[in-house]
């Protein structure tokens, strides 16, 4: 994964372009009824249940569009929230907490209910030693923030993008030439750039989990689109020579019995691109 330092950019990045994207040159419905120096108070509230996510997000919005607001937090990221509850209150100037409004609901709802499905995976591999995934599969430009709700959930990160990691996929593998050759061109590549870069390597059968190991240098396998009985004989294979991963269509029927198979890890991109934002509003008070 990238630097804390560098993950913080990136959650820059999304607060600046965002208020860019909303605020324009002003908010003119504000700007049009609410005098500058007007002072309110608002409340995050929940309509739903789950996992909250993005209040820390959020009081990074909130001090990007003024300083001055202050927040009160009731109940922190990662904690489990019904219908009624208040997550937090804001003060301040009324203009800032009306343009900080929409951002700071788009981001936590979406959060919220990545965390929240995330953890609904964490707890079904309860007992298991295995550990839930993210993808690259997340909504351009939220990334980061999409993240970062996996973690609050409880999963862990998969490589942040295409620079943090090396990944050799099915069509990295047919264009190299096979399994061999993407592996020792990718040995080369590393050595020639002076780069340090974890090297996972995707096998569509126990075959090409037999030829994987004959190389030196592989961080992960990808045991990708594997039967539990083919994926039980390819850990069995693999033993401690390196780590592996199942993938490729695992929902909350199957995770269970993947993770029986001894993976140690099991990737869904559903954690990000198949989730319902949870119900939350923010309300004057």
């Amino acid at each position: 994964m990238i630097s804390e330092e560098q993950f913080q950019k990136e959650i820059d990045q999304i607060i600046s372009n965002a208020i860019r994207e909303d605020v324009g040159d002003g908010d003119h419905s504000s700007l049009a009824c609410i005098p500058a120096t007007a002072k309110g108070k608002a409340k995050l509230l929940v309509k739903d249940q789950g996992i909250i996510a993005g209040v820390e997000f959020a009081k990074q919005v909130f001090t990007y569009v003024d300083k001055d607001l202050e927040v009160e937090t009731l109940i922190n990221d990662g904690e489990t929230v019904k219908q009624g509850d208040i997550v937090f209150y804001v003060t301040g100037s009324s203009q800032s907490i009306l343009k900080a409004e929409r951002l700071v609901l788009n981001a936590m709802q979406r959060m919220s209910a990545i965390a929240t499905k995330t953890n609904f995976f964490v707890k079904l591999l309860e007992g298991t030693n295995t550990k839930i995934l993210d993808t690259r599969k997340t909504t351009p430009g939220l990334r980061a923030a999409e993240k970062w709700a996996v973690k609050i959930g409880g999963g862990e990160n998969h490589r942040f993008a295409l620079y943090d990691m090396i990944m050799l996929k099915d069509n990295h593998i047919d264009f190299a030439g096979g399994v061999t050759k993407a592996i020792e061109k990718t040995k080369e590549y590393l050595k020639e750039s002076g780069r340090d870069l974890k090297i996972i390597v995707e096998a569509r059968n126990l075959d090409e989990i037999k030829e994987i190991l004959k190389t030196d240098g592989v961080y992960r396998i990808l045991i990708d689109n594997f039967n539990y009985e083919d994926t039980r004989t390819a850990v069995a294979l693999i033993g401690d020579k390196c780590l592996t991963e199942s993938s490729g269509g695992i929902n909350e029927d199957t995770i269970r019995e993947y993770a029986e198979c001894g993976v140690n890890y099991i990737s869904s991109g559903a954690l990000t691109h198949s989730v319902y934002n949870m119900d939350l509003s923010l309300k004057a008070v």
